[in-house]
């Protein structure tokens, strides 16, 4: 029989790689927006009805960090952001000002070790050699515990929102735990990428991680096995925010319909820093392998689709995307669908971030550990789950949220 909740005591450690980023700019700026009554609460599924009953973490008591590879701060984020795509209001970021300093206070210098050129070249706060892995190992756990310690948390969530590395090529290192580490101890740089340094502190120290990037170096055997041994709650990959989202509420109306797709073609355009760093062939092929492989779980037979992404500078964070399907229907007759999708990815993605931290500090104070597969509707590529199909995802995270309700009122 499950246990109830235990409510959320005290305020919440929110520990963002990648912290002066867009993404994460506006999850610190939209979340104390919300907690000081200064915006409403859309696009967050917690705040649902669904989901209500729900001991949530409430947003006012988040407190903010990270680790950052460039110079500056939430202010002057939000203020870069809204030059560019005006999805923050000055009004708004001044009303915030000490929330945010009192936040970027908070974030430390980060790690790059093999992060690849082009993540390279972002950095302007960390040098390119900043020493073995083990002692990068080290600072990562020790900003971390510092966090922790100087506000008094009982419980910090980390969560990866740093730009996509390029592929990780599989060795022996990767197999396990103990592999991984005599790789780190041996300083085998090629055996790491940023996110799997990043994810292990998280494991080591028991902290609940969620892996919004297509990075799968966090992923790697060797760091599941890690959030197992301290029986850690984790989830991940690459948050679904845009025409993947799209694509997985779609397909499935082919699927019931019995309407054969013979083609969906996808074609992105995007700007700002993530485009730029997805304009490099090799942190590409990490995008694309998460975007590109949903459709044939989805209708239960091959198809030719394809996924292009191309950096437009003047676009920023204001992403297009266009799809065009093609189908075959009655009698063989050919017809097609097409859309396209002009959205925020910061502001599609923000609400998802501050969603996956309120379920992943539920996990941990329900005693859960693991890939929290009740939360595959938030990924592109979600780790342990089949399910591609978005209703179905859904209907998981309806009935894990029913069972949570049921063992509270026991």
């Amino acid at each position: 029989m499950a246990k109830p909740t235990p409510p959320p005591r005290g305020r919440l450690g929110v520990w963002l790689f990648g912290a002066f980023g867009g993404l994460a700019t506006t999850v610190v700026v939209g979340a104390r927006a919300i907690a000081r009554g200064r915006a409403e609460p859309l696009g967050l599924a917690t705040e649902l009805p669904v989901a209500a009953g729900i001991p949530w973490q409430p947003l006012a008591g988040l407190v903010f960090g990270g680790h950052e590879i460039r110079r500056g701060d939430f202010a002057s984020a939000a203020a870069e952001i809204h030059e560019k795509t005006g999805t923050l209001p000055p009004a708004l970021v001044r009303s915030l000002r000490a929330d945010l300093a009192a936040a970027s206070r908070n974030v430390v210098p980060g790690v790059m070790p093999n992060a690849g050129r082009t993540i390279e070249r972002l950095a302007d706060r960390t040098p390119r050699r900043d020493g073995p892995l083990r002692a990068q190992l080290a600072k990562v756990e020790a900003d971390l515990r510092a966090f922790r310690a100087r506000h008094r948390l009982e419980r910090v969530v980390c969560v990866n929102l740093t730009s996509t590395e390029p592929p990780l090529r599989p060795s022996a290192a990767h197999r396990s735990l103990a592999a991984f580490e005599r790789a780190i101890a041996r300083d085998d740089r090629k055996a790491v990428r940023p996110s799997a340094i990043y994810a292990l502190a998280a494991a080591r120290l028991g902290m609940p991680f969620v892996h919004f990037t297509p990075s799968e170096s966090a992923v790697l055997p060797a760091i599941r096995e890690a959030f197992a041994t301290t029986k850690t709650p984790w989830m991940g990959r690459d948050g679904k925010t845009g025409e993947t989202l799209v694509k997985s509420a779609l397909a499935p109306m082919f699927a019931y319909r019995n309407l054969r797709v013979l083609t969906w073609q996808g074609y992105n355009i995007l700007g700002d820093r993530d485009g730029r760093v997805l304009a490099d062939d090799d942190n590409k092929r990490t995008k694309v392998a998460t975007k590109d492989a949903l459709l044939p779980s989805i209708l239960g037979y091959p198809l030719h689709t394809h996924v292009g992404i191309d950096y437009v500078p003047s676009l920023h964070d204001l992403k297009t995307a266009w799809d065009f399907v093609h189908f075959q229907g009655f009698l063989g007759f050919k017809m097609a669908l097409q859309f396209i999708w002009q959205g925020c990815d910061a502001i599609l993605a923000a609400p998802l971030v501050l969603d996956l931290v309120r379920f992943a500090d539920l996990a941990q104070r329900r005693g859960e550990s693991g890939p929290m597969t009740h939360l595959g509707s938030y990924f592109k590529q979600p780790a342990d789950v089949a399910e591609h199909d978005l209703h179905r995802q859904w209907a998981t995270l309806v009935a894990y949220l029913d069972r949570v309700r049921a063992a509270s009122r026991r």
